[in-house]
C-alpha cells in the first residue's frame, strides 16, 4: 500500500521572504512524497504594500490559507495586536487542516504568529535563517523566539549553526545549508538594462542606486530623523534612484511619506511598492550601489559584487562580505559612504567576491531533511542541550 505524502506547509508573509522561499517551494513541489500548501499572510494581503499575494497566485503555488492579520496602523500597539490576530488566524487554519511540517523563515513578527499557533497542535516547525543577529531591530528577539519554538533549524552559515546549538538546541536538529535565496539568483532570467528601464519607468542613468530602508524598530522614535538624513544625502547625488517600500513595521508609514516626497521633488527617483522577483534580481545586477539597511544587501548583494552602503544598526551583528560599507545615520556619513561605494576602484576590488551565505544549493539540502526527518515524539519533544561545563 502506497504511503500518503507528507504534507508541508510553508508560511510567507511579505515580498521580502517570498523570494528566499521560492527555491524551497520548487523543491517541495518536485518531491513525489511531499504535498505542498502555502500559508499567505501579513503584508502580502495588504493593498498599501502592493497586495503581493498576486505574485504567489501568478506563480501557481497551492495556497492552503490566507491569513488576514495586519491592522491599518504601524504603531507599537497595532503591531502587537496584529501579532495576536495572526496567532488566532493561523490557529483556525491549523484546526481546519494540520500539515505534517510547517516551514517558517527569518524574524518577522508575522512568522512568530505562525510558530506560536503551531505549538498547541504539536506541529513540528522548521526554521530557516535562525542564529543570525540584527541588534538594532526587535527582529533579533523574534528570531531567537522562533528558534526556541522550532524543531528543525536550517542555518545560512556555520557561525549561525553554532549559535543555534549554543541556544540549547540539540545538534542533530541543526543543518548548515546556506541561504536558499541565493539559489534563485542562479535560476532567474534577468532583464536587459533597457528592458529593466522600461519596466521601472526610469532611464537608469549612471549612477543607478537601489534603495531599501526599513524602520529600526528598537529606535522607532527616531525614524523621522533617520529618513530625513537619508533623503538629504540622496538629494546631493546624481543619477537614478529606485526605492522600494519598507516592511510593515512600527513607523513604516513615516518612511513611505518621506520617500514619496523625495520621489516628487528629486528628478530620477521612483518609489515602488514591489519590484517583483525578475526586476529586483535584474536591478541587483545592474545597479551601481545599494543603499539602506536591508538584509538583501548583506545576503544577496555579494553574489553580484554590488557595493552596499549599510545605514545604522538594523543589520549589526550579521556576517559581512567586503562589499558592505557601514555608516551611521547622519547625511554626511551616508554621502561619504555612497561616494566610496561608487568609486570605480571599490567595485573593481570586489571581483571574484565569495558570498559567505552559501553556494546556491541550499533548497535541495533543506528539502532532503524535510523528507527524511522522522516524525514523532523525538522530533516534537525537545530537550535542552547543555553546553559543556567550563572552568570559571
Amino acid at each position: 500500500m502506497r504511503a500518503m505524502p507528507r504534507t508541508v506547509g510553508v508560511v510567507t508573509v511579505a515580498r521580502s521572504d517570498y523570494g528566499h522561499l521560492t527555491p524551497v517551494l520548487q523543491e517541495i513541489q518536485a518531491a513525489p512524497d511531499l504535498e505542498l500548501g502555502v500559508y499567505v499572510a501579513g503584508s502580502h494581503l495588504a493593498t498599501r504594500f502592493g497586495r503581493t499575494i498576486t505574485a504567489v497566485e501568478t506563480d501557481g503555488w497551492p495556497i492552503a490559507e490566507r491569513i488576514e492579520m495586519l491592522l491599518d496602523s504601524d504603531t507599537p500597539g497595532a503591531i502587537a495586536a496584529s501579532t495576536g490576530i495572526g496567532v488566532a488566524g493561523f490557529a483556525r487554519a491549523f484546526a481546519r487542516r494540520r500539515p505534517d511540517l510547517l516551514v517558517v523563515l527569518g524574524d518577522r513578527f508575522e512568522m512568530l504568529s505562525a510558530a506560536v499557533a503551531a505549538l498547541p497542535f504539536a506541529l513540528p516547525v522548521a526554521h530557516l535563517h535562525g542564529g543570525e543577529l540584527t541588534e538594532g531591530a526587535m527582529d533579533e528577539q523574534v528570531r531567537h523566539a522562533i528558534t526556541k519554538l522550532s524543531h528543525l533549524h536550517f542555518a545560512a552559515a556555520e557561525p549561525y549553526a553554532r549559535r543555534i546549538v549554543q541556544m540549547g538546541e540539540e545538534p542533530w536538529r541543526v543543518h548548515c545549508t546556506g541561504a536558499p535565496g541565493l539559489d534563485r539568483l542562479l535560476r532567474l532570467a534577468r532583464l536587459s538594462r533597457e528592458a529593466l528601464a522600461r519596466r521601472i519607468g526610469l532611464p537608469l542613468r549612471r549612477p543607478t542606486l537601489l534603495l531599501t530602508f526599513h524602520p529600526v524598530t528598537l529606535e522607532y522614535a527616531d525614524t523621522q530623523s533617520h529618513v530625513e538624513e537619508l533623503a538629504q544625502a540622496l538629494a546631493k547625488v546624481d543619477g537614478d534612484v529606485i526605492a522600494t517600500y519598507p516592511g510593515a513595521d512600527t513607523a513604516g508609514q513615516t518612511i513611505i511619506a518621506r520617500l514619496e516626497a523625495l520621489a516628487a521633488s528629486r528628478p530620477g527617483t521612483r518609489l515602488v511598492r514591489s519590484l517583483g522577483e525578475e526586476a529586483y534580481v535584474s536591478l541587483l545586477a545592474e545597479a551601481d550601489a545599494m543603499v539602506g539597511n536591508s538584509s538583501s544587501g548583506i545576503i544577496e548583494a555579494p553574489s553580484f559584487g554590488l557595493p552596499v552602503v549599510n545605514i545604522g544598526s538594523r543589520q549589526r551583528g550579521r556576517l559581512r562580505a567586503a562589499n558592505v560599507i557601514d555608516v551611521g545615520y547622519g547625511r554626511d556619513e551616508i554621502l561619504d559612504g555612497m561616494t566610496r561605494a561608487l568609486a570605480p576602484g571599490f567595485r573593481r576590488g570586489l571581483a571574484g567576491l565569495a558570498n559567505p551565505y552559501g553556494d546556491g544549493q541550499a533548497a535541495p539540502r533543506i528539502v532532503r531533511a524535510l523528507r527524511e526527518v522522522e516524525l514523532g515524539p523525538r522530533l516534537i519533544q525537545k530537550r535542552f542541550a547543555d553546553a559543556p561545563a567550563t572552568d570559571r
